[in-house]
């Protein structure tokens, strides 16, 4: 870093804490590009703003001597720096520890409670690099960002840390001065342990994936489902038949829901579990909070769709025991794949995505649609049936993003990275399910450079690459390096405006179809 520059920088502006000054002065001076002026701002009478050097990102913050605070500036761990005469200055590192004294001081770098505002969407970040290009793309929309979003499952296949996902978030909220309000979401938490977790580690919104505790009956006979029946608590079931075969049930918009005893007993062995677990977890490790978490409910990790009648009943039992849902996940008809469009027959995704909206309107909570990313062709459904009071979560679409950079900036290493996620294809497929046919995919010797791009948008490619980020980010040589994590992070930092350019780009497609974009 240039630290002969930072004297360069007004001690009147500094001493009076003056960010808009200070933003116009930097910008107009060459000598002070590695700032980034629409990251300064104060905190605790000190002045603070992200720079960039090569790969190198740091976090500078100024104080002047005499001030009478300088607790942030002493908490912060980092290189004290002579700039000048009367000047404090320290270079930090954007760590894990930092970024909690940021949360402490700038209270928009800490991430809330969603639950007020109808738009929300999750935007996970494999790498840690994408939230500034998340913010600009929903800066200025009645949109509100999920930017720390990781299950276990993406935490152990790219090795990071909740603690660290969050930090990466907060540091992106923190360079571009993002001040709208943000969620950290514990994402497809299976444990009354990893729930924890992701809670000391302050994050806001817990998705509880209750896969574990939902038996698939889709292929058992009436005999079958009888039998397992009988073998839950009679005194369960007694209270589940006084409460679905005595009572008619017809929501506000008309739409009636009528139990017979053959449909109880299925919902009941299927999913009965599950609603005790979730239950139980809020009951546990919500509820007792003196702060908003936001507790949303997956019940859609199976192979069998959820039926309306189903999601009913244990929406019903949860809301009743007092479960505060913010949003549940059903599993639709079709298919929600991974990286690619919406696979299935739209109208009855229609009929039944309006039937599962009005149970959810029922009850007060939004519905949640996994693996969002990239279903252009039922996105006009969500946003129209449920006036955009929906939230919906992408992951791995930034992850592509980041390839697609990787493929203009350095096609050598994308070509390494493709070879390697071929090879890699049937490990990656026991993380996730798609149908991609590897046969299909274009041989890269049959490729040009130029011709790489096309890639990007073949469905098989599309999503070979989107699974295998586990294995590419982890791989080693046989010195033990990183095969292509170090390059890969190399590439991206220095093509950061051409990433943030396609993320804007790609979830703006995403937010203007379902009709909440620009």
């Amino acid at each position: 870093m240039q630290i002969n520059a930072l004297s360069k920088l007004p001690i009147v502006m500094i001493q009076q804490s003056d960010v808009e000054s200070l933003k116009t002065f930097v910008a107009s001076d060459p000598a002070l590009s590695f700032i980034r002026p629409q990251s300064i701002q104060s905190a605790d009478e000190c002045i603070l703003f992200m720079v960039a050097c090569g790969d190198d990102r740091s976090l500078v913050v100024m104080m002047d001597e005499a001030c009478e605070s300088g607790r942030l500036f002493n908490e912060l761990e980092g290189i004290a720096v002579n700039v000048r005469n009367g000047i404090a200055a320290k270079i930090c590192g954007l760590s894990v520890a930092n970024s909690r004294v940021i949360m402490e001081f700038i209270p928009s770098a800490r991430p809330i409670s969603l639950r007020q505002f109808r738009t929300t969407m999750g935007l996970g970040d494999r790498l840690g690099l994408a939230s500034p290009g998340h913010i600009r793309a929903v800066r200025g929309l009645d949109v509100k960002p999920v930017l720390a979003q990781q299950s276990i499952r993406e935490l152990q296949l790219t090795g990071r840390t909740f603690e660290g996902v969050l930090s990466d978030a907060v540091w992106g909220v923190f360079s571009e001065n993002y001040r709208g309000g943000f969620g950290a979401d514990g994402d497809h938490l299976k444990t009354i342990d990893e729930v924890q977790t992701a809670l000391d580690a302050g994050y806001t919104m817990i998705t509880l994936d209750c896969s574990m505790h939902i038996r698939d009956t889709s292929g058992c006979s009436n005999d079958v489902v009888d039998r397992m029946y009988s073998e839950i608590d009679e005194k369960k079931r007694k209270h589940l038949e006084r409460v679905f075969l005595t009572n008619a049930f017809r929501l506000p918009t008309g739409l009636p829901l009528k139990f017979t005893h053959d449909t109880l007993m299925r919902c009941a062995v299927t999913y009965q579990s599950a609603v005790d677990f979730a239950a139980q977890v809020f009951k546990q490790m919500i509820a007792p909070l003196d702060h908003e978490v936001d507790f949303e409910l997956s019940i859609d990790e199976t192979s069998m769709p959820t039926d309306p009648l189903a999601h009913f009943f244990v929406a019903h039992q949860l809301v009743e025991a007092g479960v505060d849902l913010f949003s549940v996940a059903p599993r639709f008809c079709g298919e929600f794949q991974k990286a690619i469009d919406y696979i299935g027959d739209i109208e009855r995704f229609h009929r039944e995505f309006c039937e599962h909206q009005q149970i959810a309107e029922h009850f007060g909570y939004k519905l949640s649609i996994h693996s969002g990313s990239d279903k252009f062709s039922v996105y006009p459904i969500i946003g129209e049936e449920t006036d955009l009071r929906v939230h919906v979560k992408t992951s791995g679409t930034n992850w592509l993003e980041a390839v697609a950079v990787i493929i203009e900036a350095d096609p050598r290493l994308y070509r390494e990275m493709h070879a390697f996620a071929l090879d890699y294809l049937p490990e990656a497929r026991k993380y996730y399910a798609v149908t991609l046919d590897a046969e299909r995919i274009p041989s890269l010797d049959e490729l040009d450079d130029d011709e790489l791009s096309s890639l990007i948008h073949q469905n098989d490619a599309r999503q070979m690459m989107h699974i295998a980020y586990g294995g590419i980010l982890q791989s080693k040589d046989e010195r033990g390096n990183y095969a292509f994590r170090d390059r890969i992070y190399q590439c991206l930092r220095a093509n950061e405006g051409r990433y943030c350019d396609r993320l804007v780009q790609h979830i703006g497609r995403h937010l203007e179809t379902l009709g909440a974009g620009k």
